[in-house]
């Protein structure tokens, strides 16, 4: 039998098997995830919001692009606008939910590339002229081009950050 002594000392063992750099890291990436997480989901609800504050003028916006591409804008002006928004709503919505946040980073991260890659494409692809994407509805205003492609690839670091900093442990 072990006496008392002998016990506690085990105990103490046990308590200080984890280096507590190791549990401070961890906390830290959690809260960093956290911080993440909730911004990027404030991110899109606020950009679904502003966009349905000028919903007239963003579906305008939305036509213009589509036609500069050779698309029937009158059929599709408002499916890719209401796919837009949704989506927007969609992601956040998954971010929110803890069971399914991989999911809402992923679903951010393919959004923010995919609108990335249109912009870079409308301006140097297609040589469209400079055009207020309404991203922001009239609160930011935000061209196409490069600018805007590097802010949305600038997002995809906290995107990645809830997808590596959410996974299961």
């Amino acid at each position: 039998m072990q006496t008392d002594a002998e016990m506690e000392r085990l105990g103490d063992a046990e308590n200080f098997s984890v280096s507590p750099r190791r549990r401070v890291t961890a906390t830290v990436i959690k809260w960093v995830s956290h911080l993440c997480r909730f911004g990027l989901a404030a991110l899109f609800l606020f950009t679904a919001g502003a966009k349905l504050w000028i919903l007239r003028d963003f579906v305008s916006k939305v036509a213009e692009l589509l036609s500069s591409m050779g698309w029937n804008y009158q059929r599709w002006q408002w499916p890719v606008t209401i796919g837009v928004i949704g989506a927007e709503i969609l992601i956040a919505a998954l971010l929110l939910i803890p069971r399914t946040v991989r999911l809402g980073a992923a679903g951010a991260g393919l959004m923010l590339i995919g609108f990335s890659a249109f912009a870079l494409y409308y301006v140097y692809a297609l040589h469209g002229e400079p055009l207020e994407c309404g991203c922001f509805g009239n609160i930011i205003g935000s061209q196409l081009g490069l600018k805007t492609a590097l802010r949305n690839l600038g997002l995809l670091i906290p995107a990645i950050i809830v997808f590596f900093g959410s996974a299961k442990r």
